[in-house]
């Protein structure tokens, strides 16, 4: 997936009145997010960020200048080019590049596909959209990102333990 852009964080609204916006950040947090200046094609220049003590940033962009501008950038995904990334190592994966595979069991069976990868503290989480949908019961599921559970991926498919897809 050379050419797709990898997403490191979200606006999810305005922070006081001078145009600054409140971040959710995904993937590897704050410094991450500092390596960049420039954002969604160089639409966003970033001229200040700042930790929010909640596990977000508070962020300016150059672009924005009053708090009606910082309210519609609200749901606003913040992302950069793949090549302004460093490498991947052995075993690391961007979260953009796990959303959509085709989910098989060890045993070949097709379960669904990825549509979101969650962390709340330990590991990834990878939730796992069933296909198809069933009449009654949870339509996802969502399987840990560990070596017990996922076994391997490519740009194609996602291969869990069987266990995990009942």
């Amino acid at each position: 997936m050379p050419d797709q852009p990898v997403t490191l964080a979200a606006v999810t609204g305005a922070h006081g009145v001078t145009g600054e916006v409140r971040l959710k950040l995904l993937g590897e947090g704050l410094d991450a997010l500092k390596a960049h200046k420039s954002f969604n094609e160089s639409s966003l220049t970033l001229t200040k960020i700042r930790d929010d003590s909640k596990g977000g940033a508070i962020a300016r962009f150059a672009e924005i200048t009053n708090r009606g501008d910082a309210e519609k950038l609200r749901g606003t995904v913040l992302s950069v080019s793949r090549e302004n990334l460093p490498p991947l190592e052995e075993g690391e994966y961007y979260h953009a590049d796990l959303i959509g595979l085709a989910v098989v069991t060890d045993a070949g069976d097709h379960v669904g596909k990825t549509i979101a990868v969650h962390n709340f503290g330990a590991t990834d989480i990878i939730e796992i959209e069933r296909d198809p949908a069933p009449a009654k019961g949870q339509k996802t599921f969502m399987v840990p990102m560990t070596e017990q559970a996922v076994f391997e991926w490519d740009a194609e498919r996602l291969v869990i333990s069987a266990g995990f897809a009942e």
